[in-house]
């Protein structure tokens, strides 16, 4: 499969994101080999000490805010006196933490330790929420940009309410006075005229499909899908390969799943991250420089 997020700097590929997002990508790229590199230099920490400094996580988090004495720690905690001298105690043995005028206060290295323990966290909360979309896509994702989708909404299908997260998709469209994505199936299924008709009338529409998916919207909707193309109401293009679902809206972006023997969409997360929308702006780019137009079906037509 062809690389979705290719990083050169011509006319039809993107241009370099942000610093922010840049970053975030060098650690995407990089997280696989992380232990190879810790390896190198002979610098694994041993396992107790990072269940410690998780064991620990909450303690961290209240001394980034402020310095406490024992008795606050306590009651912003909720433990007993013996449990916070223990607490302070082995911050203390690890070099987290420091005592000044009766109060604990994170050291340099306390607070760097602090930070990466709630991003860890984050991180993982994150993971959570969107594990039904990453086992949908987790193989063509290696450099999806995690930390931005911490606030997503994530709809996903359930037995009751199986079309929920098309449902989602949908609502975004209609309030959107633009709209570009690319995707192994139809956005919506074909047989939604009335969505189909917004997206040809309604909506500035760009499309990337595969192109046997193309076909099939073009022998739904000939006359109509040909004369919003030749107006330039919608974009229509195709690609041999695309790896899953992606939608730009006016504020929000998106990523579907689809469950693969049905081709129904089972999850739709979306965001209106700013560094989300700079990823997924990015990704866009690159599937859509690697497209073709639409031709030989409005050809057919004439």
């Amino acid at each position: 499969m062809r690389t979705t997020e290719n990083n050169r700097d011509d006319d039809s590929r993107p241009k370099r994101g942000s610093p922010i997002l840049e970053s975030i990508l060098e650690n995407a790229r990089n997280r696989r080999h992380l232990g190879q590199r810790l390896a190198a230099v002979d610098t694994r920490l041993d396992t107790d000490v990072l269940l410690d400094i998780v064991r620990h996580g909450p303690l961290l988090e209240t001394l980034l805010e402020q310095p406490l004495d024992h008795r606050e720690i306590e009651e912003r905690l909720g433990v007993s006196r013996a449990t916070s001298h223990r607490f302070t105690q082995r911050l203390d043995e690890l070099g987290f933490i420091t005592k000044i005028n009766s109060r604990f206060q994170l050291t340099g290295l306390g607070e760097t330790v602090a930070e990466e323990v709630l991003r860890f966290e984050t991180n993982v909360q994150t993971a959570n929420r969107l594990s039904p979309l990453l086992d949908c896509i987790c193989e063509d994702l290696r450099e999806f940009v995690i930390e931005s989708f911490v606030d997503a909404t994530v709809t996903v299908a359930a037995p009751e309410e199986p079309y929920r997260p098309i449902e989602r998709f949908i609502s975004l469209v209609e309030n959107s006075d633009s709209f570009r994505g690319f995707n192994t199936t139809h956005m919506a299924p074909i047989v939604l005229g009335e969505f189909h008709r917004q997206i040809f009338d309604e909506t500035e529409t760009e499309m990337v499909y595969l192109p046997h998916v193309a076909e099939k919207l073009f022998e739904a909707y000939p006359e109509h899908a040909s004369e919003a193309i030749e107006s330039g109401h919608l974009t229509l293009r195709t690609r041999d390969e695309l790896p899953y679902g992606l939608a730009l809206f006016d504020d929000h972006v998106g990523i579907g799943g689809y469950d693969e023997s049905t081709g129904q969409m089972q999850v739709f997360v979306d965001t209106e991250s700013p560094v989300a929308r700079e990823w997924a702006e990015r990704v866009y780019a690159s599937v859509r420089a690697d497209s073709e137009p639409i031709v030989e079906q409005i050809d057919s037509l004439h």
